[in-house]
C-alpha cells in the first residue's frame, strides 16, 4: 500500500497508508487527518480539501484540471503548489506521497 505524509500547519505528520484507487482526500477522512475538511465528498464542488503538493512530487499527481483550477479560486492562500486532495488518485506511483494541510480552508 502507497503510503502518504500529511503535515498540519503546526508541523505535526500523519504517515498513512492509503488505499491505491482512493483520493488523498478519501484517506484523510477515513483517518481523522486535522485541516481536511472535505464539504462536499469529493465532488469537485468545493475547495474544502486543499492542500499544497511537495514540491518533489508535483511532476508524479499532475497538475490540476481546468474544473479544479476553478475551484481553487475559493480556496484560501492558493499557492503554485495547491490542488485539491480529493482529485489526487493514490497509486502505487505515489508511495511517499506528502502533502501540507493549509492553516485554513476555503
Amino acid at each position: 500500500m502507497p503510503t502518504i505524509t500529511y503535515i498540519e500547519p503546526d508541523g505535526t505528520t500523519h504517515k498513512i497508508e492509503a488505499e491505491t484507487g482512493s483520493t488523498v482526500m478519501e484517506t484523510a477522512i477515513r483517518n481523522l487527518v486535522p485541516g481536511i475538511e472535505a464539504e462536499c465528498g469529493g465532488a469537485l464542488a468545493c475547495a474544502t480539501c486543499h492542500v499544497y503538493v511537495d514540491e518533489g512530487w508535483l511532476d508524479k499527481t499532475g497538475s490540476a484540471s481546468e474544473m479544479e483550477e476553478d475551484m481553487l479560486d475559493f480556496a484560501y492562500d492558493v499557492r503554485p503548489t495547491s490542488r485539491l486532495s480529493c482529485q489526487i488518485k493514490v497509486s502505487d506511483e505515489l508511495d511517499g506521497l506528502v502533502v501540507f494541510v493549509p492553516e485554513t480552508q476555503g
